[in-house]
């Protein structure tokens, strides 16, 4: 008698985004993840979904209970790079480190590699951009040379996974995720799928070893990083690498951190032998002249939890074009065509037949609208031909009726230009003050931009 066998249900088809791998069930025209049109594509079939519980191996414990002492952090001897991360390298954690391209991942991370190795931990690095002898000369202009920092150029997933299995590293760099390739996924290198299957066989490696985990990421042209964005959510801590082609300043920020603060920015200046932190970043971005010039005035912004001194120059020019020139560098263009409608209309200065020249010192790009007020003061110095007065800074939001708003940390940015050598501020007026003013510096809390006008211009011997 033929036995009866039961018929296997079919799976349903599966679509997944070409542009950052997210998967439904359903063709739809626009990506759900990344909202992305016409990147849903047919992959295949969904697979079972695991039902039948499985024997625990390891019973789950009270967190009370729960030895963290092997999760403590480890300085990696740059100190920007641990003041980022909280105080270190944490065994186990896996970091991605984001940048453009010629900004200077490569060197930051051999000289960790570098400094790790000379503590006495085996230390990894796995090359797929560069050969071997690319990276050894980079490591000898930077003196990276360490006798337990292995080297190898491999792009292949497996391989890679050998080395790591043979040498058992303390710390392992991948430079770069989207250049390896398993032979066991369909793709190429740094497709979605690819970077997906790399990047979970990394951490779980990682994870299983309690190996800390450097991977270098690339970027698009629009700044984000290239691959499936679930490749950030795997991710422990997320860093971005910016810096001005033209600057030698690195600004390192942590976007996600599981283990530590994310408003923390480490300072770098990348030179020709090597890249070095920066702990007092300042005198990068501010002149010292011996007469003081029209068109300038020295801000504190805070990147991060950071007080920075920067110093907005601006010069305006006589144009017989119907639309003057509005130029920025280093500044939102957007915001500073602002503070020239509000100085033309709240402050009566004439600037529509003038071209406009706006920019920072150093190359430092300032975002926060705390700088607002010194960008105001440089122009109208320049307007009026009259320099602000020596050793002056200026710091508060600007609004569109023409008054000054209060920003954070007055205190913080007062106690840095007096630990700089500044003696005078004009500052938003606040509820709460100014807080606890350094002896022999002078401030003024203004409402208006017309009363900082008054104060930065007609009261500089006071």
């Amino acid at each position: 008698m033929a036995t009866k066998t039961s018929a296997r249900p079919k799976s349903a088809p599966s679509y997944r985004c070409a542009e950052c791998g997210w998967t439904t069930v359903k063709w739809v025209g626009r990506c759900g993840e990344c909202q992305a049109w016409g990147t849903v594509e047919e992959t295949g079939h969904v697979a079972a979904r695991t039902t039948a519980a499985a024997t625990v191996a390891e019973p789950a414990r009270p967190i009370a209970q729960i030895d963290a002492s092997a999760a403590s952090y480890r300085p990696t001897g740059v100190g920007e790079l641990d003041r980022v991360l909280g105080g270190g390298l944490v065994p186990g954690a896996v970091i991605l480190l984001a940048g453009e391209p010629g900004v200077g991942k490569s060197t930051l991370l051999l000289d960790v590699a570098a400094r790790t190795a000379r503590g006495g931990a085996k230390v990894l690095y796995v090359t797929g951009e560069e050969s071997a002898a690319q990276v050894k000369m980079r490591a000898e202009r930077i003196h990276a040379i360490a006798d337990t920092l292995f080297l190898t150029a491999e792009t292949d997933l497996g391989i890679a996974l050998g080395q790591i299995e043979k040498l058992d590293p303390a710390l392992l760099i991948v430079d770069s995720v989207q250049t390896l390739a398993s032979g066991e996924v369909e793709g190429t290198a740094g497709g979605v799928t690819q970077v997906r299957e790399v990047a979970a066989s990394l951490i779980n490696a990682a994870k299983k070893r309690n190996m800390a985990t450097l991977l270098v990421g690339h970027v698009t042209k629009e700044g984000s990083i290239a691959g499936p964005r679930l490749l950030e959510h795997l991710v422990d801590v997320v860093c971005q690498f910016d810096g001005e082609r033209h600057s030698r300043l690195r600004l390192l920020r942590a976007v996600k951190n599981r283990y530590g603060p994310t408003d923390e920015v480490g300072c770098f200046d990348l030179t020709e032998s090597g890249i070095e932190g920066l702990a007092d970043p300042s005198g990068l971005f501010v002149t010292r002249t011996k007469e003081p010039v029209s068109g300038t005035c020295i801000t504190v912004t805070l990147e991060g939890r950071r007080p920075l001194v920067a110093e907005v120059q601006s010069l305006l020019a006589k144009t017989t074009n119907a639309q003057p020139r509005r130029a920025t560098s280093g500044l939102d263009s957007s915001r500073t065509a602002m503070i020239l409608a509000v100085l033309q209309s709240r402050a009566n200065l004439d600037l529509s037949s003038l071209d406009s020249y706006v920019a920072t010192v150093g190359g430092v790009r300032l975002s926060e609208p705390a700088t607002d007020l010194a960008t105001a003061l440089a122009i109208a110095g320049s307007r009026l031909d009259r320099p602000l007065p020596p050793n002056f800074i200026a710091f508060g939001e600007v609004g569109l009726a023409g008054e000054v708003r209060p920003v954070p940390e007055i205190g913080r940015r007062i106690t840095e230009a007096e630990r700089l050598g500044f003696k005078y501020a004009v500052v938003p007026a606040s509820p709460n003050g100014p807080g606890n003013v350094p002896e022999g510096f002078r401030v003024w809390q203004v409402s208006t931009l017309h009363e900082a006008m008054e104060v930065a211009f007609n009261q500089r011997n006071r």
